[in-house]
């Protein structure tokens, strides 16, 4: 038998040989894949027995960062966070990112959970150094910058947040510029309270460029200038709400009322309010312009006013508003009755008033810009005017 046969004949027996060797670690890494180690057991034998700390020894001692075990031990920290075990998710992704033998998305992953664990925990430096980093990385980049986004609200560095709102608008494509321009609004608050009107007039100017339909920054530039004695300036601020948003010019009508009256313009005041009644109505405008009349025609005419209104729009604000009006002019015994249903109307007003959210529902007695039930920005408006 010459090379050339013994060659013909070695050749199957190889290519067997090679099948066979393959199977064998086939059903060798299927085995280990169903085979646990026995670390684990005990790990979860812990856990189940409520001795979390022994477990995450457990864990840590077997680890091997590899790509099977990787995404079972973030699993396990992303548990921990979830129930409020800040720290021991703290110690598991601190561990995992301490392996050299992470891949690049392995270690960004866990990296992200790292600074989940340190924000949940309120360490907002350490997170937003993190999310810094991550926000650089286009994986991660958008989550990133809305949990800076959330830091920065919660520090009050509206400096920074606005920053990452253009960034974060960019990426995502979406307006957010009416966010930007309460940003720009809280910079002036915080201005006012330090007493340097002219950086806060600045700031307010920016947050009109953003979003010319930022309510807040006009009644803001109102209040600063009635504040110095410029009414007329304050009375066009608050005017400029009719187009911005028509459910907000309840929330100006009686300071507006005020600045024509140190005006001493009763004129431009009746006009101004029949007017802007005549475009959009509104309850608190229609309330106002009552008062107007009364002070100008007496109470008969306000009532006159009032009744017709109330043919018109039906509503408890209104009713409320007569009862006041007959009071001041009743005398007789039928002023105790007029008290009882002026008490009755009351309760039922109340219930009409206040200020709620579009989106969650929220509901309460102050106006607040961002709602605290759903963290929108701009979502409350006037239940009264709805």
């Amino acid at each position: 038998m010459n090379s050339n046969d013994l060659l013909w004949l070695l050749l199957p027996l190889a290519a067997a040989s090679g099948w066979f060797v393959a199977r064998l670690e086939q059903k060798r890494r299927v085995r280990q894949s169903l085979d646990l180690p026995s670390a684990y057991f005990k790990g979860l034998n812990f856990l189940l027995n409520e001795q979390p700390d022994k477990a995450i020894e457990i864990f840590i001692r077997v680890l091997e960062v590899n790509s099977e075990t990787v995404e079972t031990h973030l699993a396990l920290g992303n548990l921990f966070r979830r129930r409020g075990e800040v720290e021991r998710a703290i110690r598991i992704h601190q561990n995992l990112i301490a392996r050299p033998t992470l891949d690049k998305e392995q270690r960004s992953h866990a990296l992200l959970e790292l600074a989940q664990d340190y924000h949940k925990a309120g360490l907002y430096d350490r997170a937003e150094n993190l999310f810094l980093e991550l926000a650089e990385i286009r994986a991660h980049s958008e989550q990133a910058l809305r949990m800076l986004l959330h830091i920065y609200q919660q520090e009050k560095e509206w400096g920074k947040a606005i920053s990452v709102v253009r960034r974060l608008a960019r990426l995502s494509g979406k307006n957010m510029n009416s966010m930007i321009a309460h940003f720009y609004c809280e910079l002036a608050e915080q201005d006012l309270v330090r007493h340097n009107i002219s950086s806060a007039r600045e700031h307010l100017k920016q947050a009109l460029t953003a979003d010319a339909k930022c309510v807040r920054a006009s009644i803001l530039l109102g209040d600063i200038a009635a504040q110095q004695g410029n009414y007329r300036d304050a009375i066009e601020y608050w005017q400029r709400i009719e187009e911005q948003d028509i459910h907000y010019l309840g929330e100006v009508a009686e300071r507006i009322s005020d600045c024509f009256q140190r005006l001493d313009d009763e004129r431009g005041l009746y006009d101004y309010f029949r007017s802007s009644l005549q475009r959009h109505g509104g309850v608190s405008l229609a309330l106002a312009f009552a008062d107007v009349i009364n002070r100008r025609d007496g109470v008969e005419a306000a009532e006159k006013f009032i009744i017709d209104w109330l043919r018109r729009t039906p509503n408890v604000h209104g009713l409320h508003k007569l009862l006041e009006l007959n009071l001041v002019r009743t005398k007789d015994s039928s002023r105790n009755d007029l008290l009882m249903l002026k008490g009755i109307i009351e309760d039922l007003r109340l219930q009409h008033l206040g200020y709620a959210c579009g989106e969650c529902g929220f509901k309460g007695k102050a106006l607040h810009w961002l709602c605290p039930g759903c963290n929108h920005w701009n979502t409350i408006k006037p239940v009264q005017e709805e």
